[in-house]
């Protein structure tokens, strides 16, 4: 299976939780896919144990909807930052419109709760989050990805391969 010529938008602030950036963004290489990660401003990121600085494509303003296939939000403490740059929420609602694959996971929930796209829809997180989930309207249940239209949630790194298969099969 390739998925060459599909593009896939990767969001990345700083303390991004290493694997849930980084083995989407090789896994999705892997299968052919074009990846783009964009950043606020631009900004070379780094993880929360400390890897980095990580050089990315683009800033999260220069980039647009259109070009993409899907988009990919990592969890750590980035989602904080990204819930909060309006670039981000515009990018993820814009991709929920267009009833495009909105992947994300562990804390990256943050992100389309601030951007106000998962009030009624079945999604799952980590642990820790389960209650601003809930308060934000979402069914949450503890299962390792759900798959609620175009929404594809996980809750920890344990869970990164299924999330992968079902952002994969989204793209195909």
């Amino acid at each position: 299976m390739s998925l060459t010529g599909k593009s896939v938008l990767v969001f990345a602030a700083d303390l991004f939780e290493e694997s849930e950036l980084l083995y989407p963004v090789h896994r999705l290489r892997e299968e052919g896919v074009d990846v783009t990660v964009a950043s606020p401003g631009g900004k070379a990121v780094s993880g929360k144990r400390g890897y980095g600085p990580m050089p990315v494509s683009a800033a999260l303003a220069d980039v647009k909807e259109p070009d993409f296939d899907a988009v990919v939000v990592p969890g750590g403490f980035a989602p904080d930052a990204l819930r909060k740059d309006d670039d981000a929420l515009d990018l993820l609602r814009a991709f929920d419109s267009a009833g495009k694959p909105v992947a994300f996971i562990c804390h990256a929930g943050w992100v389309p709760i601030s951007a106000k796209i998962i009030d009624g829809r079945r999604a799952t997180s980590v642990a820790t989050i389960k209650d601003d989930m809930v308060n934000a309207g979402v069914d949450w249940v503890d299962e390792e990805c759900v798959v609620d239209g175009n929404m594809i949630s996980a809750r920890t790194p344990a869970d990164l391969g299924p999330w992968m298969k079902a952002l994969i099969n989204a793209l195909q």
